[in-house]
């Protein structure tokens, strides 16, 4: 056999065992699943960022925290019948109701329902930077979804109110519902700083 046939099959042979060894070694690692805890901030923020964004009113915000705060309960009483730690079917049960409120936050921030992100009304204004507050302390977690879920049923109620207030006077506010508006939203105010303030936090 000739020394260049030779020299041909011997660099053959090398490419055939160099060929699998690098495709091993190209494959990139697997991305590991995100925990509990990573899952839960991240639904926190996108639900701040859907306050902020006006995509999720007071009253779907609301909602989305009472489902968030139950979790957590369900979470930290798992927590407490197993010396502080969560098995695998606790887990897998976690991660079951982390995917149904993820769809529900995809849902409500999709849906026609929006809060007015740029109002002319000084009571609208005065709505507006309240959830812009509330969104900042969810996303800095200052507010626990509890405090949350709490804050955004008062927004709720005050909005609601305020809306029927209109319906019934050709779209204004009298001067003494505008009153009686401005000492609900005085209270929400204090009730968020005091919150954001507690030393609770998510």
């Amino acid at each position: 056999m000739s020394s260049v046939l030779k020299t041909a099959l011997f660099t053959g042979a090398l490419a055939a065992f160099a060929v699998p060894a690098f495709s091993q070694t190209a494959a990139p690692a697997p991305t590991p699943a995100p925990t509990i805890q990573e899952r839960k901030e991240n639904q926190q923020d996108r639900i701040a960022n859907g306050v902020q964004s006006g995509q999720l009113t007071a009253g779907e915000t609301k909602n989305l925290e009472t489902k968030e705060s139950g979790l957590n309960k369900e979470e930290s009483g798992m927590r407490q019948e197993d010396n502080g730690h969560l098995t695998a079917a606790d887990r897998a049960t976690l991660h079951q109701q982390q995917n149904q409120l993820s769809n529900k936050i995809y849902a409500d921030k999709h849906n026609a329902a929006v809060q007015n992100t740029n109002p002319k009304s000084e009571v609208g204004q005065r709505q507006r930077n309240q959830q812009q507050r509330i969104a900042q302390g969810v996303k800095s977690g200052q507010l626990t979804a509890g405090e949350t879920a709490h804050l955004e049923r008062r927004e709720s109620a005050i909005n609601h109110e305020v809306k029927n207030d209109r319906a019934a006077n050709g779209g204004h506010l009298t001067p003494a519902e505008h009153r009686q508006v401005n000492r609900q939203q005085n209270r929400t105010s204090n009730a968020i700083y005091r919150k954001k303030h507690n030393g609770r936090v998510q």
